[in-house]
């Protein structure tokens, strides 16, 4: 186990501050993605496909009417893949953080979880093993005492 310093001294540290604000294309990003994941967001992709579909005699149904659909929807995904991505590595690592937040204040957690995501394959699979043996055991040891885990 890592030592770690006193909690007086880290809780008298502050958290750094952000130096810049956030870029517009951060702010873009964040926005998009929330207005994508909305009901009316959906809503107004139904309404399109159906004007679409309905629009498709009047077209004879041609190819470029299969194209303009085909099309969008090709653009439209390609833009929102990294749209998403910028936002979930966002969150992502402000999740990180909180939970580095955590172990760091909880005297008997192991600092050498802070950055787990930093390691190899192999070591992760070393740290799994060694917890899931760790919950096997926890759980043996409910069954003892003759608790029944939830199906």
């Amino acid at each position: 186990m890592t030592p770690r310093p006193s909690r007086e001294s880290l809780r008298s540290e502050s958290p750094p501050k952000p130096r810049h604000p956030v870029s517009r294309f951060t702010a873009f990003a964040r926005r998009a993605s929330h207005l994508a994941g909305r009901p009316l967001t959906f809503l107004l992709a139904v309404v399109v496909i159906v004007a679409w579909a309905a629009s498709g005699p009047l077209f004879r149904f041609s190819d470029t009417w299969q194209l303009v659909i085909n099309t969008s929807t090709t653009i439209i995904t390609f833009l929102m893949v990294f749209l998403i991505q910028n936002t979930q590595n966002r969150d992502s690592e402000a999740m990180h953080l909180k939970l580095d937040e955590l172990i760091r204040a909880v005297s008997e957690a192991d600092n050498a979880m802070l950055n787990l995501e930093e390691l190899e394959d192999e070591a992760l699979a070393e740290i799994h093993a060694r917890y899931t043996a760790m919950a096997e055991a926890a759980g043996q040891h409910l069954h003892r005492r003759g608790v029944r885990p939830r199906p």
